[in-house]
């Protein structure tokens, strides 16, 4: 297995290229690892007359791992601009366009990430008002386009200043590195688990309200209406809750 780390800030040795290699730390030594600076790299958007040569070779890269961890810091609020960049000019590699120019997964598909960003602004503030969930969600947005599968996520907030990484962040880029040694070349699953907890839902509400009729807490009649009805709108609610939990809520520390 091969892990490629994907560094979209201006400095080679600033925070974010510290936690990238303390993610690469992590990784068992028998997998490869590889990191590339993309300000080495003066990419353009392919034409219609020419496709570029630099993104030919970062396509390359990409193809050869199996693992990606994507870092920028966060800017403004958003994703640092030479990822950015990179994700925009690459964007008719990463993905199908059909007929109609919408985008399918294409030769990227069933990869895996980890996204890394990092910022000036204090974890209070960052928790609250959550500012770098924009560039969590730009990374999710394309790499789900792409049928890339997220395996983790790390921020770290009050950056500035700081020459060297805290102990604790330190160790939880080594944790994640662990988990990249082991990720699963697949997870097509999730459909399953969600008819598995429809099935869940059903089960146990069918006990509970089987017990309340049983007490006399509630009426025999409708018992199916509102069996069938209770099921619907519980199982939607849990349903978004963990998705929200899941694939839309960032960390923000």
């Amino acid at each position: 297995m091969k892990v490629l780390g994907i560094l979209g800030s201006h400095r080679r040795d600033g925070v974010t290229a510290k936690l990238v290699d303390a993610v690469l730390q992590g990784v068992d030594p028998a997998n490869k690892t590889e990191i590339i600076y993309l300000e080495d790299y003066d990419f353009k958007p392919d034409t219609y007359e020419r496709k570029d040569p630099v993104l030919d070779e970062l396509e390359g890269k990409l193809l050869e791992s199996d693992v990606w961890i994507i870092a920028a810091p966060t800017y403004w609020r958003s994703l640092a601009g030479k990822m950015k960049d990179f994700f925009d000019c690459l964007r008719q590699r990463l993905v199908r366009f059909d007929k109609q120019g919408e985008t399918h997964p294409d030769r990227f598909k069933n990869k895996h990430y980890l996204s890394i960003t990092d910022c000036y602004t204090g974890t209070f503030e960052n928790w609250v008002t959550g500012v770098t969930d924009q560039s969590l969600r730009t990374i999710d947005q394309v790499m789900s386009a792409a049928g890339v599968i997220k395996v983790n996520e790390i921020v770290m907030t009050n950056t500035w200043g700081i020459q060297e990484l805290p102990a604790a962040k330190k160790s939880e880029c080594l944790k994640r590195g662990q988990q990249l040694s082991s990720v699963q070349k697949r997870d097509d699953s999730t459909v399953k688990r969600y008819i598995q907890l429809f099935f869940m839902v059903a089960i146990m509400a069918l006990a509970a309200m089987g017990i309340q009729v049983g007490l006399g807490l509630f009426p025999k009649t409708h018992f199916w209406l509102s069996y069938s009805s209770f099921v619907v709108i519980f199982f939607a609610l849990l349903a978004s809750i963990l998705h929200f939990a899941t694939y839309v809520k960032h960390r923000r520390k």
